[in-house]
C-alpha cells in the first residue's frame, strides 16, 4: 500500500469517526419504564416520571384517576389482557374531583407536549374518561373508552393530536368529542392538522363531535348505533368552522333515540350533519340504513346551526349514501357554494341531488 493510499484511509477513518460522534446522542436523562400493578399508585409514578418516560400498568383494574402534565410521557397498559381505570370511592385529585378518567393538561403558556396513552380501558367515570387541554402532538391510541357520564374521549385547546384506532361506547355525549373550547365563545381554531382514524364509535349520543375547529381530517372510522354518527358544529363566530376532510368512515344505523336538550332536537338516524361549517370535504363514505325523523335525520346532511350560521362553500362528493331515512342526502339549508356530485344515492332534499 502507497503513503498516498494509507494517507487517504486514515483521512477516511477520522471522517467516519467525526460523524459517528456527530450522531451520538448527548448526555442526558435516561428514559426509565415504571412499572405498576393493580393496588398500587399510578398518579405516583407519573408524579416521579421524567419526560420521556413510560409508565406501564399491569393487567387487572385500577380505581383512581390519573392527571398527566409532564411532556413526552407515556401511560400504556399491558395490551395483551384487561387494563381498566374506574373511579376511586374517594376522588383524591383534580382530575377525579372534575369526574375524569385521565387528564392531560398545559396551559396556554405552556402546553403539554408529546404525551401518549394507549391500550388501556377507561369506564363509568361521571365525566369524561380521557380529558386533554393545551396539549400539543397528543397521541390516544387503542384505548377503549366505555360508559363515561360525557365524553369518552375528549380535548379541547390542543393541536396536532393524533387518535386512532380507539372504541369509544356507550357515552352520555359523544363518544370522540374535540373542540376549540368548552367554557368560552370564541371562532374555530386551527388544529395543525389533527386526525380522527380507525376509531369505532357506538352506543353514544353522537359518535363524533368536531365543534369549532379547522384543518382536521376524520378518516376510516366506523360509526353504528348512536343517535347520530358524526357531527361538525361551527357558529357566527370567525373564524368559521371547517377547512377539514371527512373520507372513507363507515356510517350506518345510527338508529339510537336521544331526546332533545335546550340546543338541539330529538336525534336518531343522523350519519354524517354539518351545520355552519365552511370548505370542507365529505368524500368517500359509505353511509347506510340511518332512519329517523328528526329534523337532523338523514344520510349526509347540511343544516343551519341553531344559532342562525350557514354552511357555505362545503363539497359533499364520491358517496355511497342508501337507504336512509328521511334522504340520503339533505340540503337543509340557505348557504351557498354548497356541492353535491358523484354521490351513490336515491332520496334527496330537494330532489335532483342524486
Amino acid at each position: 500500500m502507497t503513503r498516498r493510499q494509507i494517507a487517504h484511509l486514515a483521512c477516511a477513518a477520522v471522517v467516519v469517526a467525526t460523524g459517528l460522534g456527530a450522531a451520538a446522542p448527548t448526555a442526558g436523562h435516561h428514559r426509565t419504564v415504571h412499572r405498576v400493578k393493580p393496588g398500587a399508585s399510578i398518579q405516583q409514578a407519573v408524579d416521579a416520571a421524567k419526560p420521556g418516560d413510560t409508565i406501564v400498568l399491569s393487567p387487572g383494574t385500577y380505581r383512581e384517576s390519573v392527571r398527566i402534565t409532564t411532556a413526552d410521557l407515556t401511560l400504556r397498559g399491558s395490551g395483551v389482557f384487561p387494563t381498566v381505570l374506574e373511579p376511586a370511592e374517594t376522588p383524591d385529585n383534580a382530575c377525579a374531583k372534575a369526574g375524569n378518567g385521565i387528564c392531560v393538561t398545559g396551559t396556554k403558556d405552556s402546553p403539554v407536549e408529546g404525551v401518549t396513552v394507549r391500550s388501556l380501558t377507561v369506564r363509568g367515570f361521571t365525566k369524561n374518561g380521557l380529558w386533554a387541554s393545551w396539549t400539543d402532538r397528543l397521541r390516544v391510541q387503542r384505548v377503549i373508552a366505555e360508559k363515561n357520564g360525557n365524553w369518552g374521549i375528549a380535548q379541547e385547546r390542543s393541536v396536532r393530536s393524533v387518535l386512532s384506532h380507539n372504541i369509544a361506547r356507550d357515552n352520555g355525549d359523544a363518544g370522540l368529542f374535540v373542540s376549540n373550547t368548552t367554557d368560552t365563545e370564541a371562532g374555530a381554531t386551527d388544529t395543525q392538522g389533527t386526525v380522527i382514524s380507525h376509531n369505532r364509535v357506538s352506543g353514544n349520543r353522537i359518535g363524533v363531535t368536531v365543534r369549532r375547529l379547522r384543518n382536521l381530517t376524520v378518516h376510516h372510522n366506523e360509526a353504528t348505533g348512536n343517535c347520530a354518527a358524526v357531527f361538525v358544529v361551527g357558529d357566527e363566530s370567525t373564524p368559521r368552522a371547517g377547512a377539514m376532510t371527512l373520507r372513507r368512515n363507515h356510517v350506518h344505523a345510527n338508529n339510537k333515540y336521544c331526546p332533545k336538550t335546550p340546543r338541539l332536537p330529538f336525534l336518531q338516524g343522523s350519519g354524517i350533519v354539518l351545520t355552519g361549517a365552511e370548505q370542507t370535504v365529505v368524500a368517500e363514505n359509505t353511509v347506510e340504513d340511518n332512519v329517523g325523523s328528526s329534523p337532523l335525520s338523514g344520510g349526509i346532511v347540511l343544516f343551519k346551526s341553531f344559532v342562525g350560521a350557514l354552511n357555505e362553500r362545503n363539497e359533499i362528493r364520491d358517496n355511497v349514501v342508501l337507504r336512509n331515512s328521511t334522504a340520503d342526502v339533505a340540503n337543509r339549508d340557505t348557504g351557498t357554494g354548497n356541492t353535491f356530485h358523484g354521490n351513490t344515492c336515491k332520496v334527496s332534499e330537494p330532489a335532483g341531488m342524486c
